[in-house]
């Protein structure tokens, strides 16, 4: 039986009269890449943002690596996102920092006693690894939206997690960026092993990276399987992604 490294139990979540999570359950297995299919306002982004504590769910139990984060003070859930980063939807790089400044943020903010020439290696390693080592001391806003997306890839790679949680990666991309986008996320899993979870309603994408699928409809995990599996269901709610 594979590791879990995330363990998602009675999920439940509601703004207003509007339950988003009711009780879903999900595990996430240390190695594999792990797609979150919905479509747009279904929750998947909720879900992302309750795993790393940026929301708070009002039932359920969410054990990210063993901790059961919802019982953590400020300090230990500062530890545990040390070892799980988060791709956002938007990027969220800083505009006013060069893209160098962008990667060493991370390293700053966690206190690392780090040289400037282990600090530079580390930066140097994560641009390779998205092929952007000429933008080191470029700016955000020289960069296109594909470029900002895979510095963005490589600000979550520079602490070498052990979890990548993924927001629509592939959003407002053209298609030939969008297959490079997801070349990434495959490259990246095999290159280190890590264990991802990618939050997607583009099929191209959830086709090439997911080694299994979690439907996401009426707020619960309502199918689980490969896309082969779900891509043959007869079932209505599940062939409309799939048509």
């Amino acid at each position: 039986m594979p590791e879990t490294v995330i363990k998602i139990d009675g999920l439940c979540k509601s703004f207003g009269t509007n339950r988003v999570l009711d009780h879903f359950d999900l595990s996430l297995f240390r190695g594999e890449n792990l797609v979150v299919l919905g479509k747009s306002g279904s929750g998947k982004s909720v879900l992302i943002k309750c795993i790393i504590g940026l929301i708070q769910p009002e039932h359920g139990k969410i054990r990210v690596l063993g901790e059961n984060i919802l019982n953590l003070n400020q300090t230990a859930l500062d530890h545990i996102r040390v070892k799980v980063a988060f791709l956002f939807q938007s990027n969220a790089l800083y505009d006013s920092m060069t893209v160098r400044e962008n990667l060493e943020f991370p390293l700053r903010r966690h206190t690392f006693q780090l040289s400037p020439e282990e600090v530079d290696g580390m930066v140097m390693e994560a641009l390779q690894n998205v092929g952007l080592e000429r933008t080191v001391d470029m700016m955000p806003s020289e960069l296109s939206g594909g470029m900002r997306k895979r510095i963005a890839l490589a600000r979550t790679l520079i602490l070498k997690p052990e979890i990548i949680l993924y927001d629509e990666p592939t959003t407002g991309l053209d298609p030939i960026t969008s297959l490079e986008i997801i070349s990434l996320i495959n490259k990246i899993q095999e290159k280190y092993q890590t264990s991802s979870m990618i939050i997607s309603h583009d099929m191209k994408c959830v086709k090439l990276v997911a080694q299994r699928i979690a439907m996401l409809i009426d707020g619960k995990c309502y199918a689980l399987g490969t896309y082969e599996e779900l891509s043959a269901s007869r079932d209505e709610k599940i062939r409309q992604f799939f048509n």
